[in-house]
């Protein structure tokens, strides 16, 4: 017998129709013979509709209000999802996030997981019931509830898996698996068989909304194997891994675009140590997430510098009151601020190997005339900020480039492409003899 946690994602559960289809893989599960966890996601957009409600009371609600509005939508889900499981003649009980044990820290509406308390689950499912917990939700240690972000349900899959040592992870979704892009913006994208924790973490970071980023995090620290699959067939989907074989070969795995940024642009900022420090400490107590720093120094009339750096939209008002703050106290000269902002992004652990990736990506988007902005790398990764307008032409562009909407044995690319030499190893230096 073995252990299988299922998550459903809100489109799964959209009506009534698809929670007994997803009741219906559950109950299959157990007469498999194993224990099964369900997680599940607030049904279709109740998430959007619930926060499209709070809008309408403040522009700008508490986030431990908000925390406290959007839990509501699991728990609808889990308990229609255990009522179908009755109406089908199996036992089923239904657990949030406080119950289950999930404690959290106090970050509302982007917490994360501390430790998992899973003896009371453990012994519903000693008991042969199918356990059906809410995803995306957790208590901190005063007992408010706390939100982990949109998509947070897969990382409430994915650590319950973990804690429990599961068999399998099964991540069911309205797609068949990981695309090579968003299929909806690029209809040529093609669906990945395998793909790695890493590459899947920076895919998710940098704009793919098929896996929650801190869910592959989960995965990789504690080697989780998961499955990616439509709730809506029986195809195998995707499996996110550790490692699998060649996978160095292929020299870009996916591409994504990111829509959701902000830039902010801090003007005369005084140049000497310790400043940028005092100012990212300033948006890090405020939970800030901050990505693409760029620093320019000026040497005019005084040393200066403009510091620009990358947000979520959802922080643009705290961003604001700190920027306000940096100008009125601090010393900073002015800010401005740019919504229309987008990142392209390309992933693989085959830019390890290969050197010209940045200047093909580079090319097309030239070839595109889609101007660059800022650029940021790392190992497996290369990014640009672009203008939001150009976003869609950009993804297709980049996605043409590296021939992503073919198989991988059939990609020219990396035989196109100059492989980094690698390193030799260093001879040990001669032993000296010594005299006795």
């Amino acid at each position: 017998m073995g252990l299988i946690v299922q998550k459903f994602g809100g489109s799964s559960v959209a009506d009534a129709e698809r929670i007994f289809l997803a009741a219906r893989r559950a109950i299959k599960a157990k007469l498999d013979g194993n224990k099964v966890v369900v997680v599940l996601s607030a049904m279709g957009d109740t998430t959007d509709d619930l926060i499209e409600l709070a809008r309408q009371i403040s522009k700008s609600p508490p986030r431990r209000e908000m925390d406290m509005l959007l839990a509501t939508g699991e728990q609808v889900s889990i308990a229609l999802m255990a009522m179908a499981i009755h109406e089908s003649g199996h036992e089923a009980v239904s657990l949030t996030g406080a119950q289950v044990g999930l404690i959290t820290d106090s970050v509302h509406t982007r917490a994360r997981i501390q430790r998992i308390q899973a003896d009371r689950l453990q012994k519903h499912l000693d008991d042969d019931k199918i356990v059906i917990v809410a995803g995306f939700q957790g208590v901190d240690e005063e007992f408010n509830i706390t939100t982990l972000g949109r998509g947070g349900s897969d990382t409430t899959a994915v650590a319950l898996a973990a804690v429990l040592h599961a068999d399998a992870c099964e991540i069911y979704t309205d797609v068949d698996g990981v695309y090579s892009t968003d299929p909806r913006i690029v209809p040529q994208a093609r669906k990945i068989e395998v793909i790695s924790y890493d590459e899947m973490l920076e895919l998710a970071s940098v704009g793919a909304k098929v896996m929650h980023g801190r869910s592959i995090e989960f995965a990789k620290k504690y080697n989780v194997v998961v499955q990616v699959r439509s709730s809506l067939t029986d195809g195998a989907g995707t499996y996110i891994m550790a490692e699998y074989p060649g996978m160095e070969d292929i020299v870009v795995r996916g591409a994504a675009v990111r829509t959701d940024l902000a830039r902010v642009l801090l003007v005369g900022v005084q140049n000497r140590p310790g400043v940028a420090a005092d100012i990212f400490a300033r948006l890090a107590s405020r939970h800030v997430v901050v990505d693409d720093i760029i620093q320019n120094v000026f040497y005019e009339h005084e040393k200066s510098a403009n510091i620009g750096f990358t947000i979520n939209e959802d922080d643009l008002d705290m961003v604001k009151e700190v920027c306000r703050e940096l100008v009125s106290r601090y010393g900073v000269r002015s800010f401005e601020i740019d919504e229309n902002v987008a990142k392209i992004s390309i992933v693989g652990v085959g830019m390890r190997s290969h050197t010209g990736v940045a200047m093909k990506m580079f090319r097309a988007l030239g070839d595109a005339r889609i101007n660059i902005e800022n650029i940021s790398t790392s190992e497996i990764v290369v990014a640009a900020i672009i203008d939001r307008d150009d976003a869609e032409k950009a993804l297709q562009a980049v996605h043409a480039a590296f021939e992503l909407d073919k198989k991988a044995e059939e990609q020219t690319i990396g035989k196109t492409m100059e492989a980094k030499p690698k390193a030799k190893a260093k001879r040990a230096a001669p032993r000296k003899k010594v005299a006795k």
